[in-house]
């Protein structure tokens, strides 16, 4: 029980302290205060994180200021000069009280507290009963200097569920029909895990890959919609940094977690961890099944039909004029993973970490594919043989296409890390080598029937491996009390072969270029130089340059006789800038202002000419002359945070050169197969309000929402060559210029009924979107969540509904001089689930060790860390 008053004063006295700064925030205001700081330590000299420090006025109680230490024992706040009594409380740590006169700005130096005597029984701790001590007290959004965190421990809606799950909440973040992430209505996302790519996220798994990480191993999200040149450079759009669990308490401690739910998906995971003296232990795992359904129906017009002219001695004609495709599938996935590791501290100074991890995920599908096509057929007239005369008839053919897939993926990963600090004022370096493989294998068997035309099978094959060698370094220099210099070098060899086969009983010529084998080879060198200072105690600045050294070798070899090998290399040497100024308005008043340069490099799979094959109606070409596109991005924000709420807007504009675009052609205009290819052309500028906020008007309340509305303008023309219906080469044009304007807008709100059961909606709506050439029809949906704690504060159940009206779709309406296309999507319907946590821990007591840095727990670029390069 001791223990309990213990936390319950510390957080009484907090909130006390916050009280009385609102009560004088008039009359402080008006007065010039100095910005104060110091650090907590034990009698050891190791950092306390989270005491309570409290400076209590003497003469005037209402001047008075309460502040939390930070994870290294830091903190600072603005007070009036004057004579203070500072009171320093911590969990296991006796109150402090002394007398400190303020007379200006400054550092304070250490504050020394004496640890309390252990509580013990047999040698075991006493747990704290009847205590849970949630996130809940915490904001679940928290804007920084070159990022915002977003804590999913908060999101009830997506328990038991998975990393995309999690990411349909996360603010400035969307995630499309088909399992697509886009910020700000942009898709190129770079992702990375624990501050480096990754093999869990593989080549080129898309949704599937988000699906296997659990949302439960998940510890934050940040949001970099700007990355400063700490960061590696490309992703345009911004980064998205996942932080996995590690668990740092004292002891043995763990959970596991059990869902069950429909459309059929159960999972069972678990996190463990265990840590005394100089080691710190840790295994995650777990697996689950998963079964999707897709929705895909389509509806074709073509336009300016030119009948063709009929020659003695020639078979009639087919001219395709409307066509209908409705497509069903279904999918069955199950993944495992397990990742394990430990961090020991060699020295006071000097840390190891090695963290090891194997992912894999299989499943197999099947997909229904109909379609009635109207045709226009000639027919010639009995009694004119030799001539043009004749009727034309409409036929409706019906045809059918059945695939069955099978596809799996294994990936490995191993990390090691040192880190090592030169001395207690920040002086540090941080060493580490990530080596991954990631293998994926996808089948598939179709079987497509026609009414005109015979039975066709087709078999494809395809097979990719990708190795990946990432080693880097990040060396920290303080300069002063304000100042500090930041420098690393990184190494990036990323080797990506692809093996495609493909047989069919159809005379479809495009068919033999599927067969072909490719390696695809990069390597990144980069260096980054980055210094950061304040002027004042106002005004903050990081200036940063970032030099990017890349060599891009492609050997495509086709295995048609007819068609060359291809062979490509591509040597770039970019640098990229970044500014970052902040300037505190008054207390938690901020204006940010940002600038940074980045760059689109394609992705691997868009540069092999024929990556794989599909179906004979719907072909995608790589394009292996694709080039990167470069982007210039600008951000103006301000940031307000208050006891209830905190709102963050920002305006951006980004303005990309050589962008890549999408372009959707038919080479043979007789036939209704469709090609797309990506190409550089053309700039596209993005312009808008991001707008993030939380309220918290009562203690059984929480409201977080966010709304991004957004401008966009593109330019460009693509020219390509098609043959008509007369099988006579025609130049082609698409044209990309055109402009608009959208939003997406996202509400979550939670009710706290009692002290162990909360509720949480959430809605969230994505505005109708127009370009040159396509039309994106407006999408809501609404989830559903409750959760409630049970077994004294160790168990927790949560069930939710996600897309509860079943509204989760997309209506995309595509066009061009010669066809209209209307296409509907839904990837997947309504579900549910139900889960179950259980918390534990156990072991004995022992005095926390000192604060060691680990590149592979932590990788945000923040001051804790070298940061991602």
């Amino acid at each position: 029980m001791k223990n309990k008053t213990e936390i319950v004063n510390i957080f009484t006295r907090k909130t006390l302290g916050l009280t009385l700064v609102l009560s004088a925030a008039a009359m402080a205001f008006a007065q010039e205060k100095a910005g104060v700081s110091g650090i907590i330590v034990n009698k050891k000299n190791q950092p306390v994180p989270y005491a309570s420090v409290t400076f209590s006025n003497k003469t005037n109680k209402t001047l008075s200021d309460a502040v939390l230490t930070d994870e290294k024992g830091q903190y600072k706040l603005e007070l009036i000069p004057g004579d203070y009594d500072i009171t320093v409380e911590a969990i296991d740590y006796k109150k402090s009280v002394i007398s400190k006169n303020i007379t200006a700005a400054g550092n304070i130096g250490a504050l020394s507290i004496e640890a309390e005597p252990s509580s013990t029984v047999d040698g075991k701790t006493k747990e704290i009963q009847g205590v849970v001590i949630t996130a809940s007290a915490a904001k679940p959004y928290k804007v920084e200097l070159d990022k915002k965190t977003y804590d999913p421990s908060q999101d009830i809606v997506s328990k038991g569920g998975n990393l995309q799950d999690v990411l349909t909440n996360v603010p400035s973040v969307s995630v499309d029909t088909d399992g697509t992430v886009s910020m700000r209505g942009s898709t190129n996302v770079k992702f990375l895990i624990n501050g480096k790519p990754s093999a869990l996220l593989g080549i080129d798994d898309g949704a599937n890959a988000l699906q296997s990480i659990p949302a439960d191993q998940i510890e934050r999200i940040e949001v970099i919609t700007n990355p400063s040149s700490k960061f590696e450079a490309s992703g345009t759009s911004g980064i998205l940094n996942i932080i996995l669990k590690k668990n740092k308490k004292i002891g043995f401690n763990g959970s596991v977690v059990g869902s069950l739910g429909y459309f059929p998906r159960t999972s069972l995971n678990t996190n463990l961890s265990w840590r005394k003296n100089n080691w710190t232990w840790f295994v995650n795992g777990g697996g689950g099944y998963t079964e999707n359904k897709t929705k895909n129906n389509s509806e074709t017009t073509y336009h300016n039909i030119t009948f063709p002219k009929i020659l003695p001695n020639q078979q009639p004609n087919d001219v395709l004029v409307h066509q209908l495709q409705n497509s069903t599938s279904k999918t069955y996935n199950k993944n495992y993973n397990v990742s394990a590791g430990f961090v020991y501290d060699l020295s006071e100074k000097t840390s190891i970490n090695v963290t090891g991890l194997v992912r894999t995920f299989e499943g197999d599908g099947n997909e229904l594919l109909q379609t009635y096509d109207s045709f226009h057929r000639f027919f010639k007239d009995p009694s004119d043989p030799n001539g043009t005369a004749g009727t034309w008839q409409l036929l409706n053919p019906y045809g059918q296409r059945e695939s069955k897939t099978i596809f799996n993926n294994l990936a490995f990963q191993g990390d090691v890390g040192v880190d090592h600090k030169f001395d207690d004022n920040g002086q540090n370096l941080s060493v580490s080598l990530s080596l991954q493989r990631n293998r994926s294998n996808n089948n598939a068997d179709i079987l497509e029937t026609n009414d005109l035309l015979p039975d066709t099978q087709d078999i494809t094959r395809r097979h990719s491996v990708s190795k990946t060698i990432i080693g880097k370094a990040d060396y920290e220099l303080p300069i002063g009390e304000q100042s500090k210099i930041e420098a690393g070098y990184r190494l990036d060899v990323n080797d990506n072969t692809y093996n495609n086969f493909v047989s069919s009983t159809s005379n479809n010529p495009y068919i033999p270029n599927y067969n072909n084998d490719t390696d695809y080879r990069e390597i990144f060198n980069a260096f980054y130089l980055q210094f950061k200072s304040k002027i004042g105690e106002k005004f903050a600045y990081q200036l940063g340059l970032r030099d990017e050294l890349s060599n891009v070798k492609i050997n495509y070899i086709n295995q048609n006789p007819n068609d060359p090998q291809l062979n490509k290399t591509k040597n770039y040497n970019n640098l990229f800038p970044s500014v970052f100024l902040s300037y505190d308005v008054s207390k938690n008043n901020q204006i940010l202002v940002n600038y940074s340069r980045r760059i689109d490099r394609p992705r691997s799979f868009f540069m092999v000419p024929f990556p794989n094959y599909s179906n004979s109606q719907n072909i995608f070409e790589g394009n292996i002359d694709l080039n990167p596109s470069y982007v210039d991005s600008f951000e103006v924000g301000y940031n307000i945070t208050r006891k209830k709420f905190t709102i963050n807007p920002t305006l951006y504009y980004r303005h990309a050169t050589d962008d890549t675009k999408m372009l959707v052609y038919r080479p043979d205009e007789s036939l209704g197969v469709f090609y797309t290819k990506p190409i550089n052309l053309g700039n596209d500028e993005r312009y808008g309000l991001d707008l993030n906020f939380t309220y918290d008007p009562f203690a059984w309340l929480k409201i977080m929402g966010s709304l991004d509305m957004f401008g966009y303008k593109t330019t460009g023309i693509a020219y390509y060559d098609a043959l008509d219906k007369n099988k006579l080469q025609q130049t082609r044009n698409m044209d990309f210029t055109g402009n608009g304007f959208s939003t997406r807008a996202r509400l979550n709100t939670t009710f706290k009924l009692d002290k162990t059961l909360s509720v949480q909606l959430q809605g969230f709506y994505r505005g109708a979107q127009k370009s040159a050439n396509q039309n994106t029809q407006d999408m809501y949906a609404l989830n559903l969540g409750a959760s409630k704690t049970i077994w004294k504060g160790d168990g927790t159940i949560s069930f939710n509904i996600q897309d509860i009206f079943n509204t989760r779709s997309r209506e995309v309406l595509s066009f061009n001089e010669d066809y209209t296309r209307r296409n509907y999507m839904q990837w997947q319907p309504r579900q549910f689930s139900i889960s179950l946590t259980y918390r534990f821990k156990q072991g004995e007591k022992v005095d926390q060790p000192k604060k060691k840095k680990d590149i592979n727990s932590n990788a945000a670029g923040d001051d804790q860390q070298g940061g991602p390069m």
